[in-house]
Formats: structure tokens, C-alpha cells, sequence
């Protein structure tokens, strides 16, 4: 009888259950974003997605720049708004590389800091058995015991972390002897100081504000921190909706401008005076002095100076004898010899005109070019140094509607071209003046120039965590040279009895080395430290395996 075995059918082995899978893939995931790899990748991307940032205008620093270039650009410059790359640093997908680069960074250091304070605690590792294959080897006899010898070698390796073991043979001792723990201890201080920067710098984006204004100089008016409207541009951390300033009030005594005889400017100079705290209800002003990276620091804040420009001062005298002036920043055209345009609008005195409309028909208005250097070609003017040496006004005089009442936002360096198209506004004479010097319209009206005042450009900037990114910073590039400096090394050392045919009793000695990252320089360091320990005169020594 024959029997017939079937082998029983063998079903596909079932793949991870739904539930199973999630677990693994976040674990996964998780490893993948915390290995240093990953890390480094990351800080690559935030480096490359800052260049945008650095060569494209960024709407809060100047709006009416990013304005411009998408008006030149209309349908590369909306694309380019769409993607964020007009604010770059607070985009979403910035933000997204900043943050996985925050969670990589700490992913990674934290179990490197359990590792290092885990090795700090573990005994240096037992003497390998076969201490010639070492890279550096030195074996030799003496004449003294190996408990003197191991002594010796204790008293030698001062700051090595030491521990003295028994050996197999009879007699023998061994020495385990390492150094430069500090190497790893840097590299992790090093990559905790960049997270704490991280951090640091993320504060003070959320939590801090910065203001630009404008202050002629000159016992001007200045200005206090009253509010974010004060400020000719403000920007408020995320967090920050720009109420609790800091309470102070800085006024510019006088400004000064150093320049090289090629006009380049060498350093800007403000004496200013200011009140913070109990100076405000009391009435005291401080002085002092800040120049270029050299901020006034109070209450939190710093003030800064940033650049400067001039402020021309034009009196409108009309045919009843009242007058108007006023002194109002140009803006710099040629950054080298600040050849400047601008605007000025003023509005007549009350009661000359027995109506609105009247009156609004009988505004004046001024724009043109401001020299404080003058060099004329015929009737043009152009400046030749940015120091106010030589000041002279070209400009174009308009009578009518400067649109002071239309409630229209206009810009404070031209005047608005639709009221000119309309002829709501006529130019009425064009003349070039010195201070001094006057102009006439047909109605009696005389416009003169006074001359001109300069103005500080200055900038009120509060970061909580400055003094942290500056500590930071510190800490970081120390972490880093002890991390570049120290190396990681590692010394045996085996000491046992011999008995030669004369029943003279020996010790024979083996001594090894090892560098674990970095072997440069540590041959010449293994020689002194063997040369210290057993001496130079061994005539049956032999040397890195070599018999």
C-alpha cells in the first residue's frame, strides 16, 4: 500500500497590523529627523532659505520697495508674493525649517548628553590582550617590581582618569589610563549653545519691536515712545501688538558727520538728551552721546544711529504779513553727495480767505532739489560733497489744492501727481536760491529759503534676549575650539614578573596607546609620556611592534 503525503498549504505570512504600522512609521520618522545627518541638512536648508531674505526687499523694512518691484514685475512679482519670498524670515515655510531644525537639533543632543554623562561614570575600558597592534606600542624589562612601576606610572598621569586592574598572570598588574573627555563635553556644549541661540533668537522676534523715526537735529523737537504712531516705521513681534512700551523721550542737541576728502563718511556723531522713568515726571533731561554701533541703553531699549540726512527750512511770508515755516526732511537721492528731493505744503493762515474753497485754492506748495555742496551746470544743480558747505535750493512753486484736506494719503517726497494733471495745482516759478534768497509769485507772496538743518535717522529697538543670543554666541564658539583642540586618547599599561636563566627576577612592561578620533600629533605626545614614565635607556625595549 502506498501513502501519499500532501504537504499542507502554506498561507502568506500577514503583513503588520493598521495599528502596528502607525507606531513604527512615527518611531521611524522620529529617528530619521533626530539623527545629526538630518540635522546638518536642515541647517543647510535654513542657510539657503535665508538668501532670499538677504537679496529680495522685505516688507517690513520697506514696504513701498516690495511695492515697487512687483509693480515692475506684475506677474513674476505676485508669484513671488504668493510664495512669501517677500517676507522671508516670517513665512510658513521658514518657520516649518526653523522649527524641524529646532526639534533635530534637540533630538539629537539629549541622548548624547545621557551617553557622555553615562561614559564620565563608566571606568576606563580593560588592557587589550594583545597590547603590539596597537598604533603606538613600547615593550620593555626593568628592574623594579610591577607595583612600583604601576606607582610610578599613577604619580606620572596626573589629570588622566586612572583605574589599576589585577592581571590573569601571576604578578601581573595593569593600568587603564584615559583623557580628553572634555572634547565630547565641548562638542555637546557647542550644540546646546546653537539650540539656546535658536531659542534666543525666536524670543526676541516674538517678543520684541522696532521703531524708525526721523529727528532734526538742532534742539528739534524729538520724540518720546508714547505709541507705535510716533515712529515713521514699526515693526512688533508676533506676540507683541506694539502697547507697553518702554516710556522715554530723546531729543538731537546737534549732529555731526565726519568725512574723508573723497566724501565717503567716515563716522556719524549725535549729542542727544533724554528722559526714561522717574526723568519723565520730573522734568530732567540726560545727556549723552551715541554714534554708529554705539546705542544709548535704557529702560531695556537701545538707540540706535543709523544715518542721517538734511532738512531744509523755507519761510512763505503773505501780502498781509503772516507768515509760515517750516523744516521738513528730504530724502537723500545720491547716498554720496546727499543730494536730496522733497516736498513742502503750506496751508494759509486762518482768516485770509472768507471761504474754504478759497482758501484751499491758496495753498503753496514746494518741491525740487536740495545741494549741501551746490555745483550748478548752467541752471542745474547737482551737489559735489555731502557736508552742508555751499547749501542751494532748485524748486518749482505751485499754488492750489497740495490735497492737505482730501484725506488721500500722499507721500512726504512728491507731491501728487493727479492734482497737478488736474490743474488743481499750477506751477507758478522755478528758481534756484542760496539761503537767504527769496522768490516772489505774482500775488505778493515770498518764499524764502533759510537754510537747512540736519536730521538723524534714528532706531528704537527692544530685544528681550539679547544679552542670551551674546552668551550664547560665547559659550558656542568656546564649545567649539575645546571640541577642535582636545583629543580623545586613551593609555595601557601591563607590568609582570619574568625570570631569567639566573634566576634574576625581572619586570617585563608593555605600554600602549591609542588616539580615538584624531591621531595627529599624539605619536610625539605618546613618546614624552612613555619617555616620562619608564625612561629613555632600556637596551631590550622595542618600539611600535617592531622587534
Amino acid at each position: 500500500m502506498t501513502t501519499t503525503i500532501t504537504a499542507p498549504e502554506t498561507s502568506p505570512r500577514p503583513g503588520p497590523s493598521p495599528r502596528r504600522r502607525v507606531p513604527a512609521l512615527l518611531r521611524n520618522s522620529w529617528r530619521g529627523l533626530t539623527n545629526m545627518r538630518t540635522a546638518l541638512v536642515l541647517l543647510f536648508l535654513l542657510a539657503l532659505a535665508a538668501i532670499p531674505g538677504a537679496l529680495l526687499p522685505q516688507r517690513s523694512l520697506n514696504a513701498q520697495k516690495v511695492d515697487k518691484y512687483i509693480a515692475d514685475r506684475p506677474t513674476l512679482g505676485h508669484w513671488m508674493d504668493r510664495l512669501q519670498l517677500f517676507g522671508v524670515f516670517s513665512s510658513s515655510w521658514f518657520t516649518a525649517v526653523y522649527v524641524l531644525l529646532f526639534v533635530s537639533l534637540v533630538g539629537c543632543i539629549v541622548p548624547r548628553v545621557f551617553d557622555h554623562y553615562r561614559a564620565l561614570r563608566t571606568p576606563p575600558v580593560a588592557v587589550p590582550r594583545n597590547l603590539s597592534r596597537l598604533p603606538h606600542h613600547f615593550a620593555t624589562t626593568v628592574e623594579t617590581s610591577p607595583a612600583e612601576v604601576i606607582g610610578t606610572a599613577r604619580g606620572r598621569l596626573r589629570g588622566w582618569r586612572v583605574i589599576q586592574r589585577t592581571g590573569t598572570r601571576e604578578g601581573e598588574l595593569t593600568l587603564s589610563a584615559e583623557k580628553g573627555y572634555f572634547r565630547e563635553f565641548g562638542n555637546l556644549v557647542f550644540h546646546l549653545s546653537l539650540v539656546g541661540l535658536l531659542v534666543a533668537f525666536a524670543v526676541g522676534k516674538l517678543f520684541g519691536y522696532e521703531g524708525n523715526v526721523v529727528v532734526v537735529a538742532d534742539n528739534g523737537p524729538g520724540f518720546c515712545t508714547t505709541s507705535p504712531a510716533v515712529f515713521d516705521s514699526f515693526r512688533a513681534g508676533n506676540v507683541n501688538d506694539g502697547t507697553g512700551l518702554a516710556p522715554m523721550c530723546v531729543r538731537v542737541k546737534d549732529f555731526r558727520a565726519d568725512y574723508l576728502p573723497n566724501g565717503q563718511a567716515e563716522m556719524f556723531t549725535a549729542n542727544i538728551s533724554y528722559q526714561s522713568g522717574k526723568d519723565l515726571t520730573s522734568g530732567t533731561w540726560r545727556d549723552t552721546t551715541i554714534q554708529v554701533n554705539h546705542p544709548l541703553r535704557v529702560a531695556g531699549d537701545r538707540v540706535y544711529l543709523q544715518g542721517h540726512g538734511y532738512a531744509p527750512t523755507f519761510t512763505v511770508t503773505y501780502p498781509n504779513g503772516q507768515t509760515r515755516t517750516e523744516t521738513v526732511q528730504w530724502l537723500p537721492e545720491d547716498t554720496a553727495t546727499f543730494l536730496s528731493s522733497g516736498v513742502m505744503r503750506f496751508d494759509p493762515p486762518g482768516g485770509m480767505f472768507g471761504t474754504e474753497e478759497e482758501r484751499r485754492k491758496h495753498q503753496i506748495a514746494i518741491e525740487g532739489l536740495f545741494a549741501p555742496t551746490a555745483l550748478l551746470h548752467g541752471t542745474l544743480l547737482t551737489s559735489s560733497y555731502p557736508a552742508m558747505n555751499d547749501p542751494a535750493v532748485a524748486i518749482d512753486i505751485y499754488r492750489g489744492e497740495t490735497g492737505l484736506d482730501t484725506g488721500r494719503a500722499q507721500s512726504l517726497f512728491a507731491l501728487d501727481p493727479e492734482m497737478v494733471k488736474q490743474g488743481r495745482l499750477a506751477k507758478e516759478q522755478r528758481v534756484n536760491l542760496r539761503p537767504g534768497e527769496s522768490a516772489t509769485l505774482a500775488d505778493g507772496t515770498k518764499v524764502t529759503f533759510d537754510g537747512a538743518k540736519q536730521f538723524a535717522n534714528m532706531q528704537v529697538s527692544h530685544d528681550p534676549a539679547q544679552d542670551w543670543v551674546l552668551v550664547f554666541a560665547v559659550t558656542m564658539m568656546a564649545g567649539l575650539l575645546v571640541s577642535l583642540l582636545l583629543k580623545r586618547r586613551r593609555v595601557w599599561m601591563r607590568a609582570y614578573p619574568e625570570v631569567t636563566g639566573d634566576d634574576e627576577r625581572r619586570t617585563v612592561v608593555e605600554m600602549g596607546g591609542l588616539a580615538r578620533t584624531d591621531q595627529a600629533g599624539w605619536g610625539g605626545e605618546f613618546d614624552r609620556l612613555r619617555s616620562s614614565v619608564l625612561g629613555d635607556s632600556t637596551p631590550s625595549g622595542t618600539q611600535n611592534g617592531e622587534q
